[in-house]
């Protein structure tokens, strides 16, 4: 028995994986027993709705933190793209806006992965400065003021149902979810993401390309920020200059909770739609239950450290700054 629990604990990958279906489990049973409302076909449509933006800014974010980077540019930029959807649906239509969102995310991907490899500045330094260069030119473009449209189509096409009865936004999310899985483990790029993660100088040696796959790495996360943004838009029906003001903090939450390492190399975009039902499910078992948003944070905020207490693997630290 010892044996046992000594092996769960010093495998970093099994500890990770159950830790959050535990975590899941627990939340769920425990809400359920506060209020039996909670444990419903309609509040767990109501989470879908919730975290499938969350979820795909996740996503973003896992694919830079896989090489070992991170991107502290994701709320933001979901925040410019979806003002972006917002003025141009009702001129180029629904799929002119998205190129329009999808394409700027990219962009700006591009923009943060050459500064990083070219410059070769930490991407912790890059990122920040672009959250505020992009909250400064959303603000310019909006006038700090929402920006309506007339097209109904987004919005229909977002909050509707293709089948059985589940909105597009969480079908929209999940198949993401499916396809990068599939992209990290079936395909080269995602071989290569996992190695850059696992070490640069030994992915240099085995002949990687790695200042251009980092590049890759920054415009698949940015093209996905471009695409919630536009799920964003259609979800609330306009353009909002906060929209994406709490995707940052609890996007990377998410991720970590997965199990997906800030040292990169391990973990993966199954492991972070773990991490974002933990934080989805923790955040409105704490609305139905009426905890107030102050007590909220601190919960989460000690979530977090636990949750990163019991993944990170101290195997690749030589030292803890």
């Amino acid at each position: 028995m010892l044996k046992t629990v000594s092996h769960f604990w010093s495998d970093m990958t099994l500890r990770s994986t159950v830790l959050p279906i535990l975590a899941i489990i627990v939340l769920i049973a425990y809400f359920s027993m506060v209020n039996p409302l909670f444990f419903s076909s309609a509040n767990a449509l109501n989470i879908g709705r919730q975290s499938a933006v969350l979820l795909m800014v996740s996503l973003a974010g896992t694919m830079v933190i896989l090489i070992g980077s991170i991107d502290l540019s994701v709320g933001s930029l979901v925040t410019l793209t979806g003002i972006l959807v917002a003025m141009t649906v009702d001129s180029l239509g629904v799929g002119g806006a998205a190129l329009v969102g999808i394409g700027a995310g990219a962009l700006v991907g591009l923009i943060n992965g050459g500064l990083v490899t070219m410059l070769r500045v930490p991407s912790f330094l890059v990122t920040l400065g672009m959250l505020s260069i992009l909250a400064g030119i959303t603000n310019q473009i909006s006038q700090g003021r929402s920006i309506l449209f007339m097209n109904e189509t987004l919005p229909t096409l977002v909050n509707g149902s293709f089948a059985l009865g589940i909105p597009n936004v969480i079908w929209f999310a999940l198949i993401a979810t499916v396809l990068l899985t599939l992209v990290s483990f079936r395909t080269v790029l995602g071989r290569y993401l996992f190695a850059l993660g696992g070490g640069e100088i030994a992915a240099a040696h085995a002949g990687i390309p790695v200042n251009a796959y980092k590049i890759l790495a920054f415009m698949l996360a940015g093209a996905i920020c471009g695409l919630a943004g536009v799920l964003l838009t259609g979800q609330v029906g306009a353009g909002t200059p906060t929209a994406g003001s709490a995707l940052l903090l609890n996007s990377i939450a998410a991720v970590v909770m997965g199990g997906t390492a800030l040292s990169g190399g391990v973990g993966g975009p199954h492991r972070t739609f773990l991490g974002v039902l933990v934080i989805a499910i923790l955040t409105n078992g704490m609305d139905v239950t009426g905890v107030n948003s102050f007590t909220q944070d601190i919960v989460k905020g000690v979530v977090i450290i636990l949750a990163v207490s019991l993944t990170i693997d101290r195997s690749k630290y030589a030292f803890i700054k």
